[in-house]
């Protein structure tokens, strides 16, 4: 099957369950946002981060693609996609960005203040900011999509903000 289909020339694009949506709609920019974020953090592991870093990296770009299966996801097919078992971003998951970021500030990594991204010259701390500004956008635009009537669950909604946290302190450290 070739990746060009032609579906989209019109503008529209399709979601899980058959479902098709305006490639300009709010879900899509946000869809596009998480795949950009995935990009960023794609280019940070490429950059020889530590190798704690590049696990907890790893750790995140596998709940992205869980995530965007969500988002994929029209709020009438919540349940059917729950149903079939899904990955999803659960309470559990924002509980361990919580717990690794208060992790690395117990080995003394605080807010001293503004970051220079690539000030230190490593590519993997920069690619780490470039990841958290992304994750920031993608958080904004989760949240639009929300406020627009369209529920995005409260999960996937904090999972943006303690990752662009975690983002922050991982590119101080690795």
């Amino acid at each position: 099957m070739s990746i060009i289909t032609g579906r989209g020339d019109e503008g529209q694009t399709d979601l899980l369950f058959g479902k098709r949506i305006a490639k300009t709609s709010l879900r899509m920019e946000a869809l596009g946002l998480v795949d950009e974020l995935n990009a960023a953090l794609g280019l940070a592991r490429a950059a020889g981060p530590t190798d704690e870093s590049l696990a907890i990296l790893d750790g995140i770009q596998e709940k992205l693609i869980g995530l965007m299966g969500q988002l994929a996801c029209l709020p009438e097919d919540v349940e059917r996609y729950r149903e079939k078992g899904y990955a999803a971003i659960h309470a559990e998951d924002v509980t361990a960005l919580e717990t690794l970021a208060k992790d690395h500030e117990a080995r003394g990594v605080r807010f001293t203040g503004w970051a220079r991204p690539g000030a230190e010259g490593s590519l993997a701390r920069a690619g780490m900011d470039f990841a958290r500004t992304i994750a920031r956008r993608a958080e904004r635009s989760v949240l639009a999509l929300h406020e627009s009537g369209e529920e995005v669950p409260r999960e996937v909604r904090l999972y943006f903000n303690r990752l662009s946290d975690l983002l922050w302190i991982l590119a101080r450290v690795s």
